[in-house]
């Protein structure tokens, strides 16, 4: 069972290429229901679309963003997406309290996915090798980084 980090989601979303080419190939060999997504995922991309609407300019930006968020909210709507609930939590301080150097957001989907014992797909290896008890991959090119 896996946990798509947000840039896995991004690319799938995007249909980002070459990535996503190898990432559908090695999904294509799962079961849909193998994979979730955290609720912090939902943040950061919210996150972002909400600084985008803040620096809109025009009503064509304003639209845009809106036209985002219900596109996002849609898409998520249609994933199992996994809280951050208080083991996750828990595991979230204790690992900072272990000076776990890994950013805020990345740490606390490494703290859901190893609360619920998924592995994590993403591109970010270096940051989230980091993190003990981690399983992380790439699946993003042929051979993991």
């Amino acid at each position: 069972m896996f946990l798509l980090d947000t840039d896995h989601l991004g690319i799938i979303q995007r249909r980002t290429q070459p990535e996503f080419v190898c990432l559908a190939e090695r999904m294509s060999s799962h079961l849909r229901t193998d994979f979730f997504v955290a609720i912090v995922s939902f943040h950061e991309q919210a996150a972002g679309w909400n600084t985008y609407l803040s620096r809109a300019k025009s009503s064509s930006g304003v639209v845009k963003a809106y036209a985002m968020f219900r596109e996002m909210l849609a898409e998520f709507a249609t994933m199992q997406v996994l809280p951050f609930n208080d083991a996750a939590a828990g595991l979230f301080d204790s690992l900072r309290s272990q000076r776990v150097r890994v950013g805020t957001m990345d740490l606390r989907i490494a703290a859901t996915a190893i609360s619920f014992g998924l592995t994590v797909l993403s591109r970010n290896l270096v940051d989230f090798r980091k993190v003990p008890g981690l399983k992380v991959e790439d699946w993003t090119t042929r051979t993991e980084r």
